[in-house]
């Protein structure tokens, strides 16, 4: 493992766990002290207030994500919570997880390049035309007015940029991203194209923290310009991946490439709410 990406997972995780599946390594994340509760209301984008299934009790949480996630939070729908008490918290919970149907959706904001960073570095996801092997993975690398997750350097001497996404929005079985209006985003992917220029490979990875998808894209309706440099990017070298991922209420893993395409329709579930 590079030096430095361990220091990364202490303070939001408890394990790290490697393991062998059908010749894969994929990494599992583990929470510590997971509770499993029913979701109230939202007061902001900052917490939740939601009810212990175990005790009833209600506690006030903090929401691991600052999006809209409207098409999750319904009334009275499971959440898993991680208790992590501190003197420094103003709540005792992290909402880390919601259940939709029968699947667990995990909303953790941080997690993807956690995720990514392991999963590039071990060989799990791989990047399409990558010039040489990946020698080092260094995170939160900036160049121009953008600070890019990722910088991979590889024994050829060339270097590429990778901006993950975490995306959670979800329509049959069709992901998109995003599901609010990231002017972030699109400055990144515009940076992204400049990087491109300058000679440096560079990639959008999205993350997608569930498992049963069968194609990702842009929520074009969302973010129009967003979709549309998108595509100028790839027409100009810019690649574009998602991966999917295999969620409980505790746990995490990267799981395997899904198609993306920016062109596909996305109906949003949140259009009527």
């Amino acid at each position: 493992m590079a030096k430095g990406l361990s220091e990364k997972f202490d303070d939001a995780f408890s394990t790290k766990i490697w393991y062998c599946f059908e010749e894969r390594v994929l990494q599992l994340i583990t929470y510590p002290n997971v509770h499993i509760a029913h979701f109230i209301d939202r007061p902001n984008r900052f917490i939740a207030e939601c009810r212990l299934k175990e005790t009833g009790e209600m506690v006030t949480v903090h929401v691991k994500n600052t999006g809209r996630c409207k098409e999750l939070f319904y009334s009275d729908v499971e959440v898993a919570l991680s208790y992590q008490p501190s003197p420094k918290r103003k709540t005792d919970y992290d909402l880390i997880a919601v259940k939709k149907g029968e699947e667990w959706f995990n909303i953790d904001s941080q997690v993807p390049n956690a995720l990514a960073a392991q999963a590039l570095l071990n060989g799990t996801i791989r990047l399409p035309g990558l010039k040489g092997k990946i020698t080092s993975v260094k995170r939160e690398k900036r160049f121009a007015q953008s600070q890019f997750d990722i910088l991979i350097e590889t024994d050829t001497g060339n270097q590429a940029f990778v901006e993950v996404k975490g995306m959670t929005l979800e329509n049959r079985k069709i992901g998109a991203f995003p599901d609010a209006p990231t002017l972030r985003g699109l400055k990144h992917v515009t940076e992204l194209i400049e990087a491109l220029q300058v000679g440096f490979q560079s990639y959008v990875l999205f993350v997608v923290q569930f498992e049963k998808v069968e194609a990702t894209t842009i929520h074009t309706t969302m973010q129009p310009a967003l979709a549309e440099m998108i595509l100028s990017g790839q027409k100009q070298g810019l690649s574009v991946i998602a991966y999917n991922c295999s969620v409980t209420p505790d746990t995490i893993a990267i799981e395997h490439q899904v198609p993306f395409d920016v062109t596909k329709t996305f109906e949003d579930p949140n259009s009527e709410r």
